[in-house]
């Protein structure tokens, strides 16, 4: 923002938007711990609960696919994708669009871990709503979806 094109308003909103990411931070941290926490019970770290998840959600992607998605380097997705296939839990398969670049996919048994994670996480996040209304978490949605879009641009390699 050029100089000339501040306001008192608009100052105002970067000093809310800076309280944003002041709880984002934490927010993550803390889901990060209670992730961890639960993990004995699928046995998945942070990092490979995040890349079964996304290839539940997508189906299956190459690492570069799931780095890029998740803002993450693609030396960190492989060693999770290598994390996961040590536990059957992902395989790779031929990817007809990139000789070299494989698919990774979900297994069974990955899908079942996968799956038992995000129904236990549903249900504590069902609590965690209280008295919130959709609108309100709609409006969280678009403000963090339009910061994330803002830093897009951002390499991570």
């Amino acid at each position: 923002m050029k100089e000339k094109d501040r306001t008192p308003a608009s100052d105002e909103r970067a000093d809310r938007l800076a309280e944003v990411f002041d709880l984002v931070g934490p927010l993550y941290r803390r889901a990060h711990r209670k992730v961890e926490q639960d993990a004995p019970i699928e046995g998945l770290s942070v990092g490979v609960r995040a890349v079964l998840t996304m290839l539940c959600e997508h189906g299956p992607m190459t690492v570069p696919q799931m780095g890029r998605a998740q803002a993450l380097s693609r030396q960190f997705v492989q060693r999770m994708i290598n994390e996961a296939a040590a536990r059957n839990l992902v395989e790779s398969v031929p990817n007809p669009a990139h000789k070299r670049s494989s698919l990774i996919r979900l297994t069974e048994e990955g899908r079942v871990a996968v799956t038992a994670l995000i129904d236990r996480e549903r249900a504590l996040l069902r609590q965690a709503g209280g008295d919130l209304s959709d609108a309100e978490v709609a409006a969280c949605i678009r403000v963090l979806s339009h910061l994330l879009r803002f830093l897009d641009h951002v390499e991570v390699d």
